[in-house]
């Protein structure tokens, strides 16, 4: 997808004129499904007759020009594209980054990063180069040779800046692509000079019947790319599977097999609850997968921390085989797809995704892909807006005639591998009943007296090299900025020996990457792992689908036990989607909540609640033998 394509010189003629951005903005929302952005649209209104300019300058006008080319698979957009033949016949396509930059900001710290005004973005030549794999891994193959290439084209930076943005490029693989400013841009000493510094000297025009196959080719990973996937996940020791873990991966690759022989769609569901190994297996299996001939396997999650954090773990590489599932179809799914689904009960189920009780969204993704395997477990739905379960996936495949196989997992390969704990949290966390007494010696267990007494567990963790954080239910505000410094919003108050007492700590970073500033200050998907994340507070969020050594977790005012039963407060809340829901419907996504909160350490937890009679309930709850 695009939303211009023609030669340069036809676009060169157009490109000035507002007609031209008014129909731009048109097709932007026919194909993206949104309005662009004004700052958007002001970046087309600037660099798109800049370059049709600088190209023309250099003898290009022949090739063949695309404007926001769609890169499918990873949801991101190439400023534009140009295509030619090469010098031995082979279709070339050159990525161009666009930038209107006049200043940066750089770090030595963090070289693959830039900072631009308040936004910190990824180096161009880092990016660029992201768009020439992608197009060498998912576009050209075998029947379809393709030539990719990349160059950064900043018109309006000054030398200095050019210079600047060129050392660190020069010491990584970004060095391929040249970064061109200001004074590369102009025909000297001749056009075929300048042609040659954008990597296009060579072209000639494709024909007609290029530019339609290309535009129409089927965007999927090479066998190279698929083979170094499975070599990566191959080698990494944390996706080896044990016991019930590699049955699940047997049952898995067996329905595989029975899907692709007798050409019959499945659904496999593998349920579990927190620590059982389901994000392990959806790793191994999707090595697995790209050891296959004529794979075409995808892993996503609900999740972005987690699917950041995974492509942190195989390379980043691999992100198109890694991908967040939110609202959309993923690009690339075909009948011969095996779709792997983390965290399924995370999907998004708003109303105007619904298909009946069904999501539309995940249904399409079902209808189109060979066999679908779903990592499950219901009573992590935290939130209205999502929702998944065992009985609506097994009505769904009974109604689409489909396959369906149902593993559960239930040794536990987190919280010590202690059942009893799990056992624990999972009987602590139901609506009402008798609450059980905590007897085991598999897991640290304790109630911790104050949030003083949690941070210095905590800390006392950190200083012996484990990894220890903090985590709350969502009960105090968070208006910090989206960058450090940030607010010590989570303030708890009690009465201490020496009168009262208040502790605050700022909530995790909202933002994506870190702060240039602040490199102490982990970004959102990292806070459970980069250094610095004990010092802030998480939330379910941030927690939901990681793991540390050891867990403590403060329990808001929004879930409380009086008597045999729990109570909601979703005043409490500062989630304002939540907090308008009534009592009985916000204590399911509580008790969740704090059940997931309360499952993320590995040796040990601590809890902390900041309602009196509740702390009293817990702590009479560890028994003497386990203190």
């Amino acid at each position: 997808m695009h939303l211009y394509g023609a030669t340069v010189a036809e676009a060169a003629r157009g490109v000035g004129q507002e007609t031209f951005i008014a129909a731009a903005e048109h097709r932007f929302k026919q194909v993206f499904g949104q309005a662009p952005s004004e700052e958007e649209v002001r970046s087309w209104r600037r660099s798109w007759p800049a370059l049709t300019k600088i190209l023309c300058s250099a003898g290009l006008e022949t090739l063949h020009l695309l404007l926001e080319y769609s890169l499918p698979a990873t949801g991101e957009r190439v400023d534009a594209l140009l295509l030619g033949r090469d010098a031995e016949g082979r279709l070339c396509a050159v990525a161009i980054e666009l930038k209107q930059w006049t200043r940066a900001q750089l770090s030595p710290v963090r070289p693959g990063m830039v900072r631009i005004a308040e936004r910190v973005v990824q180096h161009p030549a880092r990016q660029v180069g992201g768009y020439v794999h992608y197009l060498q891994q998912w576009v050209n193959r075998d029947d379809f040779p393709l030539t990719a290439r990349g160059t950064v084209v900043l018109h309006d930076a000054p030398a200095d800046l050019v210079t600047d943005l060129r050392a660190p490029a020069a010491r990584g693989p970004a060095a391929a692509y040249p970064i061109l400013g200001r004074d590369d841009l102009t025909p000297q000493p001749s056009p075929h000079a300048l042609a040659q510094r954008l990597g296009c000297a060579e072209l000639s025009p494709a024909s007609a019947e290029d530019i339609e196959r290309f535009l129409q080719v089927e965007h999927r990973p090479s066998p190279s790319l698929l083979e170094r996937a499975g070599e990566v996940i191959e080698g990494r020791d944390a996706f080896t599977l044990i016991g019930e873990q590699d049955r699940a991966r047997q049952e898995v690759l067996h329905a595989v097999d029975v899907a692709r022989e007798r050409g019959k769609k499945s659904i496999v569901v593998v349920t579990g609850g927190p620590g059982t190994g389901k994000t392990v297996i959806a790793c191994r299996l999707l090595g697995d997968l790209c050891n296959q001939p004529h794979a075409n396997p995808r892993l996503l999650s609900p999740s972005g921390t987690l699917t950041r954090q995974l492509r942190r773990t195989v390379g980043d590489d691999f992100r198109g085989l890694l991908s967040t599932f939110t609202d959309k179809m993923p690009s690339g799914i075909t009948d011969d797809s095996v779709v792997l689904l983390d965290e399924a009960h995370r999907a998004r189920t708003y109303p105007d995704h619904q298909q009946g009780s069904f999501p539309l969204i995940l249904g399409k993704l079902l209808q189109r892909a060979a066999v679908t395997v779903l990592f499950l477990d219901e009573r992590q739905i935290v939130r209205p807006t999502e929702g998944l379960t065992l009985t609506q996936l097994q009505q769904h495949a009974q109604h689409a005639r489909f396959g369906f196989a149902h593993i559960d997992l239930v040794s536990q390969f987190r919280c010590n591998g202690s059942r009893a704990y799990q056992q624990w949290a999972d009987d602590l966390y139901q609506p009402g009943g008798t609450a059980p007494l905590w007897e085991g010696s598999d897991y640290d267990l304790d109630i911790a007296a104050n949030p003083e007494q949690l941070e210095q567990w905590v800390a006392d963790h950190i200083r012996h090299g484990q990894t220890a954080r903090v985590t709350a239910g969502f009960c105090w505000p968070w208006d910090s900025p989206s960058t450090p410094p940030l607010k010590p919003e989570v303030a708890i108050t009690w009465n201490g020996p020496d009168g009262p007492a208040t502790w605050a700590r700022p909530w995790n970073s909202r933002a994506d990457e870190p702060a240039f500033e602040h490199p102490d200050v982990p970004a959102r998907p990292f806070w459970a792992t980069d250094t610095g994340g004990h010092d802030q507070v998480g939330c379910i969020y941030t927690a939901q689908g990681m793991e540390y050594t050891y867990n403590a977790v403060i329990m808001g005012a929004d879930l409380v036990r009086r008597g045999d039963e729990w109570i909601a407060h979703p005043e409490e809340s500062h989630d304002g989607q939540l907090r308008r829901l009534p009592p009985h419907r916000y204590l399911t996504y509580a008790l969740n909540t704090y059940r997931v909160l309360a499952t993320r350490g590995t040796r040990g937890t601590r809890i902390y609640s900041t309602d009196p009679a509740t702390q009293a309930f817990l702590h009479a709850l560890i028994s003497p033998h386990a203190r």
